[in-house]
């Protein structure tokens, strides 16, 4: 929402859920970062979102279940007081430099070329090194957009290479234990960026393999684009083994049939 680098007021933001006959909707504002505070909660209005979504709860509660919860970056302060944690990695942190993952594509293609020689494997290397321990780091609750590092993969050309899906497999080996739910995240899709969500079919069917748990999000930023691509997600899912998803609930996430 307008708390940190979304469009709308989380009122106009839970009309629209309710419109479109949601019954469950998560608020997860970024989590304040001080390299990049211009799209990340702040520290001196953190308790007004949280006061805020807490109003709406009560205001709309016969008709929609909503949840206050943050998107925890791997390299915040620690978060306290919310309902659910989305625990992500936006962030490479290389020779004392916080690359960012997903800030453009021409800043990825910089750090690649300055930090790591060109070599894309090598960034998606450290990348996943850092993804793995993302529940450990945050307390995540949900572990968000998984292979952000793709974001810019069908724009710039850098594909899946057997270097790319080995570290992504020993990310997911280290996170199924906690039994923490992966995104199935339509957000880059909205923005026109990727025309699958995150993960890729090829990691998501591993996370099934391995026994790993979804949720689907459209990691929403525009009240018009709440449910952006969850047929896409839907069918994605199930071609890839999937037989329920995750919803948040007061008692906790619940596991129920992809209709």
């Amino acid at each position: 929402s307008v708390f940190c680098d979304g469009v709308d007021s989380p009122e106009d933001m839970v009309k629209e859920a309710v419109k479109k006959g949601f019954t469950h909707l998560g608020f997860s504002s970024h989590s304040f970062f001080p390299k990049d505070a211009d799209w990340t909660l702040k520290p001196e209005t953190e308790q007004r979102y949280k006061e805020t979504i807490h109003a709406l709860k009560r205001k709309y509660e016969k008709k929609i279940h909503l949840f206050c919860g943050i998107e925890q970056d791997y390299y915040s302060p620690p978060a306290s007081g919310y309902e659910y944690i989305i625990g992500s990695v936006h962030y490479v942190f290389k020779d004392g430099e916080y690359l960012p993952v997903d800030l453009s594509c021409e800043a990825l293609a910089k750090s690649i070329r300055t930090y790591y020689g060109g070599d894309f494997d090598a960034f998606a290397e450290a990348y996943f090194r850092t993804a793995a321990d993302v529940v450990r780091k945050t307390n995540a609750d949900i572990i968000g957009h998984f292979d952000l590092v793709q974001k810019y993969s069908e724009q710039n050309g850098f594909g899946q290479s057997n270097r790319f899906l080995d570290a992504a497999e020993k990310a997911v080996d280290a996170l199924i234990p906690y039994g923490k739910p992966f995104e199935i995240n339509t957000g880059a899709m909205a923005k026109k960026l990727r025309t699958v969500p995150y993960p890729s079919p090829e990691i998501l069917k591993m996370i099934r393999a391995k026994g790993g748990k979804i949720v689907f999000s459209s990691d929403c930023h525009d009240k018009h684009c709440l449910d952006f691509g969850f047929e896409t997600a839907r069918r994605m899912a199930q071609d890839c083994g999937f037989t329920e998803h995750g919803i948040l609930t007061e008692e906790g996430m619940q596991y129920i049939s992809i209709p």
